[in-house]
């Protein structure tokens, strides 16, 4: 929850917020979420980001309330997405608002009047996965509820009303944030795959390849395309698994699906002292090969890799949005 006395304007342009802990999934171990509800804040508006801190003062000492030198005025404000499985992510974001407004705002936040403050301004962020459609667009904000921030509630823009009204496909939405969620996101790795991208994952890429890290696990993934596409899908694992190390039966598995062949095996070394574990997984399809490696510091996690590696599908189509 956003809370109006402890709202934090961070060095991050963006950043994840999970405000409550979260149980542990008895299968693997992953953390899963007690509620339905996902806060992501904008530490700054935009065109501020980057600049002269000096530049910069919050009226009152309110950390919601923001003055920047050359920009102008800005209120913190909720803008609520509705998504699929039941999902509410609340994106806090900027409003560009004028002075008048900004001092009417100091004046009033601490004191009975905050209920009554709405606020006419332009969105300040570039919100994936709207991106442009969402910056400068102008909306209304109004205060709903006392301990919270001012939602946005209207909007002039096609895209903010959309936004506003309808339901958008979770993954679609959450697989554009690379911050680590409390649920898991089917994410799409180079337009063709997919994978389920577990709860306290961060996720970017280097260097050309898929990342995904957390506290005691990352993530490898690398998508290659095959210059033999009508290859046995036998042969074409074979090729993959050339100079690889050998592991003893009960530390690998092989699982086979129509059009698909899947091969994991799992290793453990000691890096100062202590020791680290790697499933190295392998999904063939015709022409084409997906290569992961989960890297794990507890034995326990093996459960979370697999699942991980198993998740890992070809997608058929465009990303549906909605």
């Amino acid at each position: 929850m956003a809370l109006r006395a402890s709202v934090s304007a961070g060095p991050a342009r963006l950043r994840a917020v999970i405000s409550h802990p979260v149980p542990a999934c008895s299968c693997c171990g992953a953390p899963t979420p007690d509620d339905k509800r996902i806060d992501v804040r904008f530490g700054l508006p935009d065109a501020v980001f980057g600049g002269d801190e000096q530049g910069r003062r919050h009226p009152a000492d309110l950390q919601a309330l923001l003055q920047a030198d050359g920009h102008g005025s800005f209120v913190r404000c909720l803008l609520p997405v509705r998504l699929t499985d039941g999902i509410e992510l609340v994106i806090g974001t900027w409003l560009r608002i004028t002075d008048a407004d900004l001092a009417r705002a100091a004046e009033a936040w601490e004191t009975p009047a905050y209920r009554d403050l709405v606020f006419e301004g332009t969105l300040a962020n570039a919100t994936r996965p709207w991106q442009d459609r969402l910056q400068d667009a102008r909306v209304t904000a109004t205060v709903l509820n006392e301990g919270e921030i001012p939602y946005v509630t209207a909007a002039d823009s096609t895209a903010v009303s959309e936004i506003l009204t309808e339901e958008w496909d979770r993954d679609y939405v959450l697989s554009r944030f690379g911050h680590a969620l409390p649920v898991a996101v089917r994410t799409r790795v180079d337009g063709r795959w997919s994978m389920e991208r577990t709860p306290g994952l961060q996720g970017r890429v280097v260097d050309g390849s898929h990342r995904f890290h957390g506290p005691g696990r990352t993530v490898f993934l690398d998508a290659l395309t095959r210059r033999e596409p009508d290859a046995d899908l036998e042969a074409q694992l074979a090729a993959l698994l050339q100079g690889a190390p050998s592991v003893p039966a009960e530390q690998q598995l092989t699982e086979r699906e129509p059009g698909c062949l899947r091969h994991a095996f799992w290793t453990t070394t000691v890096r100062e002292g202590k020791e680290q574990h790697t499933l190295y997984g392998f999904v063939v399809v015709p022409g084409a090969a997906l290569v992961t490696g989960c890297v794990f510091d507890e034995t326990v996690d093996l459960a979370w890799a697999k699942h991980v590696w198993r998740s890992i599908r070809v997608e058929d189509g465009e990303e549906t949005t909605r």
